[in-house]
């Protein structure tokens, strides 16, 4: 699987989603989404972590920067959907722990995975509320104790990125941050209607519904810029 080093950061441009799930599978990694914020601005902490592990093509920003570096056949996988593909891969074989969202949310998506996926093995799960370094240990001893073999953290950049950095130093295991995804999942936030995600133009829609992300846009367009300079 081929990978380029972009500002820093190593990004791997698998063909196809398959490819990067058993990679991340054979060899215990976490799987990082990568965009043009994260590129931008990932503290030397996050870069080094990500470098460590599987920083995969998220966002439209890091697939330019990626095809800008010669690889063409580079494809953009959103995270939302490839915990998912991995879940539907593994779930006969593997199990796994859930972190991240509300009580609610967490309750719901683990009530609809197993609607899903019959027989699938969620070892424990809980909210994305950890509010002291007590808690988060206690965390850990959870998951050690369970020894689940793929771990979801659903609690957006970069808190679940340095979560996961806490926990794999204590148990190695496939790891992935999912941002907001259970939300999805489960219907607390619309995504983007097809025609916008087949045109890489999910980031636009979102922008659409909430025009504060607009701040956030500025980087995408920075990005954009430094690439077409070949600053990068």
């Amino acid at each position: 699987m081929e990978f380029k080093i972009i500002k820093g950061i190593k990004i791997f441009a698998p063909e196809y989603r398959s490819e990067l799930i058993q990679y991340a599978i054979d060899n215990k990694k976490a799987m990082i989404a990568i965009n043009a914020e994260k590129i931008l601005h990932a503290s030397n902490e996050i870069r080094d972590f990500i470098n460590m592990n599987i920083g995969y093509p998220d966002g439209i920003g890091a697939v330019w920067a990626l095809k800008k570096k010669g690889i063409k056949s580079t494809i953009k996988i959103p995270g939302v959907e490839l915990w998912l593909d991995l879940i539907n891969a593994s779930y006969k074989t593997k199990s796994f722990y859930l972190i991240g969202g509300k009580q609610e949310v967490i309750e719901d998506t683990v009530s609809k995975l197993k609607s899903n996926f019959k027989g699938i093995k969620i070892s424990n799960f809980r909210n994305g509320y950890i509010k002291t370094k007590a808690e988060e240990l206690a965390l850990i001893e959870d998951i050690i104790k369970y020894k689940p073999d793929i771990v979801f953290v659903a609690m957006g950049s970069p808190k679940q990125e340095e979560l996961i950095i806490e926990i794999q130093k204590k148990y190695q295991a496939v790891y992935q941050g999912l941002g907001g995804s259970f939300d999805i999942y489960v219907g607390y936030v619309k995504r983007a209607p097809n025609w916008w995600i087949k045109n890489y133009l999910e980031w636009a829609y979102r922008l659409l519904k909430q025009p504060i992300r607009g701040r956030r846009q500025i980087h995408l367009v920075r990005f954009l810029i430094n690439l077409l300079l070949n600053r990068y």
